[in-house]
């Protein structure tokens, strides 16, 4: 039988405007392990996105890229300028100010949360969502998914990097993050079936962050346990 997490018991959606200024801190504050580092899993989170690219889609420099659910684009800031054109959609208004504030150069762009992606059909290479899945309450899912397919050409990819339930500190963060409160967490298995629900097609997965910080001379290592399910998180890359 599969098993959808759940950290709590049925919460209010997050008002994420509401986090505005503290956003950062509270997920810094979340983290366990002494050393561990917000803005680490952000650049581990592009550096993955960028090898993705590049080994499914070609030269990264000739690639339309968006964000969904972009948040304050603390990932955008190691991806611009790696992309042809990145772009951003968030339904937090407030914390899409603070991501345009911090990257001039991308393009971002404000939505409700009943609408779809604002963006037309094809219209980007590669489509990302990272650690947003779980904020959108489960019967959305397949229509989420779906949107991000929509608004991705023929032969690129949508990406989802999600938090995996089964690492127990991943358990704790999201516990312990102020914003998670509502969060519901699906496993990798589960991502897996709402992408081909979608009607794409698995091109990647692996599970990521099995290191709470920068260990250059593990790097390698980690590189090479992307099938064990142990990583703080993980991703499921599907062709459309």
């Amino acid at each position: 039988m599969q098993r959808t997490w759940t950290t709590v018991s049925p919460a209010p959606e997050t008002d994420f405007d509401a986090f505005r200024d503290s956003y950062t801190d509270a997920v810094q504050e979340a983290l366990p392990l002494r050393g561990a580092e917000a803005a680490f899993f952000s650049k581990l989170k592009a550096i993955h996105l960028l090898d993705l690219a590049r080994r499914e889609l070609g030269d990264p420099s000739q690639l339309d890229v968006l964000d969904v659910g972009c948040g304050i684009g603390a990932t955008d800031g190691y991806l611009d300028h790696s992309f042809k054109n990145l772009s951003g959609v968030d339904v937090a208004e407030q914390l899409l100010e603070v991501a345009r504030d911090a990257n001039p150069d991308v393009s971002y762009r404000g939505y409700q949360k009943d609408e779809p992606i604002p963006h037309e059909d094809g219209r980007f290479d590669l489509t990302f969502a990272i650690c947003v899945l779980h904020h959108v309450p489960p019967p959305e899912w397949p229509r989420f998914i779906s949107d991000m397919g929509r608004v991705t050409r023929r032969g690129g990819l949508v990406c989802v990097i999600e938090h995996n339930p089964w690492n127990p500190l991943t358990r704790r963060v999201v516990h312990n993050c102020e914003f998670d409160r509502d969060a519901v967490l699906l496993s990798r298995p589960r991502l897996a079936k709402l992408v081909k629900g979608a009607g794409l097609t698995e091109a990647r997965a692996r599970y990521i962050a099995f290191m709470p910080r920068s260990v250059p001379f593990l790097e390698g290592v980690e590189r090479g346990l992307g099938r064990l399910p142990f990583g703080a998180q993980y991703y499921v890359a599907a062709r459309r």
